[in-house]
């Protein structure tokens, strides 16, 4: 099955997805989408894109750390989509099969290029309109401390913490999306919030990280 993805818009960073009112129905409705772009349903397609293209988006950046590679590895995942839709077997959330592509993309981008940290800078950070201006510039002092000391984590410590707290999936999804073992995540994560928590301490932040 092919088609032209020109639906798709590439206009620079993605539009915000919709909100869902729970993860089951979120997982419901995408995999409902998937069943129909498997037969070939464009308008699902467009939908599955506008769910998830910006934190596929986020995800693909802060491996790649460019704006145009990290557009075009999102699309090439949703073509991937449209081409394979009929293969997903429903053994995983749908958000995480696509975090798994899009991983698997960017090291592919990312063994072509000598760059390989994470750029935890491109991470949005969305204001709350309620918030006065002092209370705004403490948080984004905050928000630039945080993403500071995720830096200086190693690359698998980062990517463990990105995926469990900006993408909030469980210790068994991570697994399933970096390719290692259950225990090994667990490790990782132990010893990533507690690196990440005396890092933040040593900056005043204090967290109930550790």
């Amino acid at each position: 099955m092919s088609t032209n993805i020109a639906c798709l818009p590439r206009n620079g960073a993605p539009r915000l997805a919709s909100k869902w009112p729970s993860d089951t129905t979120k997982q419901t409705l995408d995999g409902d989408l998937i069943r129909r772009i498997a037969a070939g349903n464009k308008l699902a397609m467009q939908s599955l894109y506008m769910r998830h293209n910006v934190r596929l988006f986020r995800f693909a950046l802060r491996f790649i750390r460019n704006n145009a590679a990290a557009e075009d590895v999102v699309q090439e995942v949703f073509l991937d989509v449209w081409r394979k839709a009929d293969e997903f077997k429903g053994r995983s959330e749908v958000s995480t099969w696509l975090l798994a592509i899009v991983r698997n993309k960017a090291l592919t981008v990312l063994r072509h290029r000598s760059a390989t940290q994470l750029d935890e800078d491109a991470a949005a950070c969305i204001a709350d309109s309620a918030d006065t201006p002092e209370i705004a510039t403490q948080k984004e002092q905050a928000r630039s401390i945080i993403r500071k000391c995720l830096t200086q984590l190693s690359p698998a410590h980062r990517e463990i913490i990105d995926l469990a707290y900006y993408h909030g999936k469980s210790i068994e999804d991570v697994a399933k999306i970096v390719g290692i073992a259950v225990n090994t995540v667990k490790t990782r994560m132990f010893y990533a919030r507690k690196h990440l928590a005396e890092l933040l301490c040593r900056q005043g932040i204090t967290t109930a990280m550790a």
